[in-house]
């Protein structure tokens, strides 16, 4: 048999061509295609986050020495869990 690509004679059993590496037969899988890089979703809830933190992070510089409000841990508590549902659920989207 004749490599198809360099025209070397190679073996009749011979998946490649020794010489120039060509396949001698069709491939029976094609490689499945990469997934698609990040959503809106995803986007969106990245960037809410890093705002949330941001602001978050901005109040406390500014907070009294004595601590923070109780309700302001339960809130910051609410956000984290938010962003959480919010990325599960885009990656669940994909």
């Amino acid at each position: 048999m004749r490599c198809r690509n360099c025209g070397t004679e190679i073996a009749d059993k011979a998946l490649i061509c020794y010489r120039c590496g060509t396949a001698t037969t069709e491939a029976k899988f094609k490689p499945v295609a990469p997934p698609r890089s990040g959503s809106a979703a995803s986007l969106v809830a990245s960037v809410l986050a890093l705002a949330l933190l941001v602001v978050f992070a901005l109040y406390l510089g500014r907070a009294a020495i004595g601590g923070t409000p109780r309700t302001l841990s339960w809130v910051a508590v609410a956000v984290a869990v938010a962003v959480v549902v919010l990325r599960a659920y885009a990656r669940r989207r994909r």
